[in-house]
C-alpha cells in the first residue's frame, strides 16, 4: 500500500488518532497537510515524525468547523502540494469520555447538540464541498469520516457526541451515494474506545478493565489500530467500497 504522489489531508492531526494517521500515511510515502486547531508545538511535532518515516508534511492551523477557515485550509494545501487526493476528517469538538461524569439527557440543552454537530458534520460538510472541485476535476478521491461504535452500541449514553456521529454516518453514506457515479468513494471508520487519547485521560481504569473484558480481542483499540482501515479505505485496495462503516472496535461491534 503506496501513497507516493498523493496527497492527503487530515484534520484534527495534531495528537491522538489524527496524528496516528498522519504519521501512518507518511510512513507509505505521502504528502501530509497536518491540520491543527490551537497547539503548533505538537503539530509540528507530528510534522517532524512523518518526515522521519519518509514521507513529507506540513502543518495548517484551521478550525474546520468554520466554513471560511475550511475553504481556506484546502486553498492552502492545494498552494503548498499542488493538490487533493485523500480526504480525512477526524476533527471533533472537544469532548471527555467519562461515564460517571457525562450529561444525562435531563441535562442536556439543545446548544450541546449543536455545538458536536457543528464539530463533526459541519466539519466534514465544509471541508467535503472544498475539495469536491479537485476531485472532480480528476474523476477520483476518498474520503473517509471518523465516526464511533457509539453510532451502533451505545454502551455510555454520550447522547450528543454519538447523535452527531449517527448524522455523520448519514451524512457519508449520502455523499457516497452522490458522488459515486464521479469516482468519489465516501467511507467512515468508527473506533472504539481508543486508548490513550486526551478525550480518554478521564475514563477510569475501573470501566476501562470492564469494557476489555466485553471485547473479544480482550484490549481498547490504540490510536494506530485506527490508521490501517483508514489507509486501507483511502487505496485502491479499497476501490470497489463505498457508503461502508467499518467498525475498529476489537469485536465489540459485530456486523
Amino acid at each position: 500500500m503506496n501513497f507516493a504522489g498523493q496527497v492527503v489531508l487530515v484534520t484534527g492531526a495534531g495528537r491522538g488518532i489524527g496524528a496516528a494517521i498522519a504519521r501512518a500515511f507518511a510512513a507509505e510515502q505521502a504528502t501530509v497537510a497536518v491540520n491543527y486547531l490551537r497547539q503548533a508545538d505538537t503539530a509540528q511535532q507530528v510534522v517532524d515524525q512523518c518526515k522521519a518515516l519518509g514521507g513529507d508534511a506540513f502543518a495548517l492551523q484551521a478550525d474546520v468547523s468554520d466554513r471560511a477557515q475550511a475553504h481556506s485550509l484546502v486553498e492552502q494545501v492545494v498552494a503548498e502540494a499542488g493538490r487533493i487526493d485523500v480526504l480525512v476528517n477526524n476533527a471533533f469538538r472537544s469532548y471527555a469520555f467519562d461515564p460517571e461524569q457525562r450529561s444525562t439527557f435531563a441535562d442536556l440543552s439543545w446548544s450541546d447538540y449543536q455545538a458536536q454537530f457543528e464539530g463533526s458534520v459541519g466539519a466534514a460538510f465544509h471541508l467535503c464541498q472544498a475539495v469536491l472541485p479537485q476531485f472532480r476535476g480528476r474523476a477520483q478521491g476518498s474520503i473517509v469520516n471518523i465516526v464511533s461504535n457509539l453510532v451502533e452500541h451505545p454502551v455510555v449514553p454520550y447522547h450528543d457526541y454519538a447523535t452527531a456521529k449517527s448524522a455523520l454516518v448519514g451524512f457519508s453514506r449520502n455523499l457516497a451515494s452522490e458522488l459515486g457515479p464521479l469516482g468519489v468513494r465516501v467511507n467512515c471508520v468508527a473506533p472504539g474506545l481508543v486508548w490513550p487519547t486526551e478525550s480518554s485521560s478521564g475514563t477510569r481504569a475501573s470501566f476501562r478493565e470492564q469494557l476489555m473484558a466485553a471485547t473479544p480481542l480482550r484490549r481498547l483499540a490504540r490510536p494506530e489500530d485506527v490508521a490501517g482501515p483508514v489507509l486501507f479505505l483511502a487505496s485502491p485496495w479499497s476501490g470497489f467500497v463505498t457508503g461502508q462503516v467499518v467498525f475498529v472496535d476489537g469485536g465489540l461491534v459485530m456486523r
